[in-house]
This record gives C-alpha cells, sequence and structure tokens, in this order.
C-alpha cells in the first residue's frame, strides 16, 4: 500500500520458502499487484500451491541462500519490481511484532515471550512489541542446533552463516540482516537450541494436545520451552505459532 504507482505497475519481487511468499501474493493480488516469489526447489509441494493459487509468479532455485539472493536480484533488474525482504525490512518487522503486541494486549503480565527464530523478522518484531508494551517481559527465541546462526551471531556479536541447513525445519533456513540483527542484539534476552528430534517431539504434541496444524518451523518455539522446563517453571509464557503449512504426506510423525 506504500508503494507508488509507478512502483505497482512494475510488481514486487521477494524470496522465500514459503510463509512470507504467501502472505506478499495475497497481498499484492488484493492490490492488483504482480508478485514474483523466488523459493527453493525444496520448499514444501503445499507451500508452492498455496502460493500459486494466491497469485504469486514462482521462479524455483537451488535450496542455498546465496542462489535465492541472485535470482531474486536478476527478476528485479528484469522487471524493475521492487524487492520486499521476507524479514530484513524495517515495515516487515514492525507488522510482525503486531502479533506480539496483540498477544500482550490479551496478557499483558507475561513473562516470556518465545518465537521461532530464521531471518530473525518475527523475533527482532516481538521484541520491540515486548519492550514498548510488556512489563518487565523478556523474548527468547527458538532455533535448531542445526541452524544455529542467530546463536552463534549473539555470542559473536557479528551475523554469522550456515555452512549446512539440514533441519526439518525449513522456514528457518535463513540469515539474520543488518536491520534485524542490531534489534534482536538490543532486546532479545537470549536463544534456546533445540535437537530435531525435540522439534518432531513438540509439533505432534500440539497436533494432539491443541489440535492446531502446525509446520516444525513454528513447533520450535514449544520445544525451546519444553527443553529448558527450570527456566519457565511458575512464569507466565506465551508461544507465537508461526505457520502451518505442512506437507500432510510427509508428516515426521
Amino acid at each position: 500500500m506504500q508503494l507508488t504507482d509507478v512502483q505497482k505497475d512494475k510488481g514486487v519481487v521477494t524470496h522465500s520458502s514459503g510463509n512470507f511468499a504467501q502472505a506478499l501474493s495475497l497481498a499484492a493480488k488484493n492490490s492488483g499487484i504482480d508478485a514474483f516469489i523466488v523459493m527453493p526447489s525444496t520448499a514444501p509441494q503445499v507451500k508452492k500451491d498455496a502460493v500459486a493459487e494466491y497469485g504469486g509468479k514462482i521462479i524455483e532455485c537451488e535450496p542455498t541462500l546465496a542462489a535465492r539472493e541472485a535470482a531474486a536480484q536478476k527478476i528485479e533488474r528484469e522487471t524493475g519490481g521492487t524487492f520486499i525482504h521476507p524479514s530484513n525490512d524495517e515495515n516487515v518487522i514492525i507488522g510482525q511484532g503486531t502479533a506480539g503486541m496483540e498477544l500482550l494486549g490479551e496478557l499483558p503480565d507475561l513473562d516470556f515471550i518465545v518465537v521461532p527464530v530464521g531471518g530473525g523478522g518475527l523475533i527482532a518484531g516481538t521484541s520491540l512489541a515486548a519492550h514498548y508494551f510488556g512489563k518487565g517481559c523478556k523474548v527468547i527465541g527458538g532455533e535448531p542446533f542445526e541452524v544455529d546462526d542467530a546463536y552463534r551471531s549473539l555470542q559473536s556479536g557479528k551475523i554469522e552463516s550456515n555452512e549446512t541447513a539440514n533441519t526439518i525445519a525449513d522456514g528457518l533456513k535463513t540469515q539474520l540482516g543488518d536491520t534485524s540483527f542490531p534489534i534482536m542484539q538490543q532486546y532479545v534476552d537470549s536463544i534456546i537450541r533445540v535437537s530435531e528430534d525435540e522439534i518432531v517431539r513438540a509439533m505432534r504434541l500440539i497436533w494432539e494436545r491443541m489440535k492446531i496444524v502446525v509446520e516444525p518451523s513454528s513447533a520450535v518455539a514449544l520445544a525451546a520451552v519444553l527443553s529448558d522446563t527450570h527456566r519457565f517453571k511458575g512464569k507466565k509464557v506465551g508461544i507465537i505459532i508461526s505457520g502451518g503449512n505442512v506437507d500432510l504426506r510427509k508428516l515426521p510423525f
């Protein structure tokens, strides 16, 4: 909605494994704008189908961050479209932070909010919401051991990357950016790393007990809580469920 008429005519471009891809495709469709979506070839088919149904024009690439960025830049040059980053964008961070703001509006005395960490947009936005609208509420990230770049980045003080991305949490195979990382450094309390088995167990628990369809990337937040119960015992804990795109033919349990 903030684009100029000239920008709208040329469309928008992003790269995403699925969640942001769907959101941008639907927003563009509702605004009469073309959306060019770079997706890794390994993205779940259910995510690709949803993006296509929402009107996004999918361009597949190799499942690496470098390939995603290169493909998006190529489309941006060819179409003149406006690139919108899935996480490292101030407006995206603020938008994603509204989930935490709404949660604190309902439960203002939360001690913790736990969120999954991928590109850092959701946790950066949530940490801003907790800082401005919470009452001493701490924000903790959940991250797979297999892609623990955010954990290492907060330890080293610089943006780290992953050499491999062998995790079931496909939505978290991204990297922090120069907009999201400084916010995390200032406002995020800590990050808890979890194993692949812990992610699957947490995902199954949500399905069985809460009857909510969540993808592995979403379950990482609950897995973090369950892996460190001593820290959260007797506390009021909010967990943000961040996505439910699951290929029902390939459930991990």
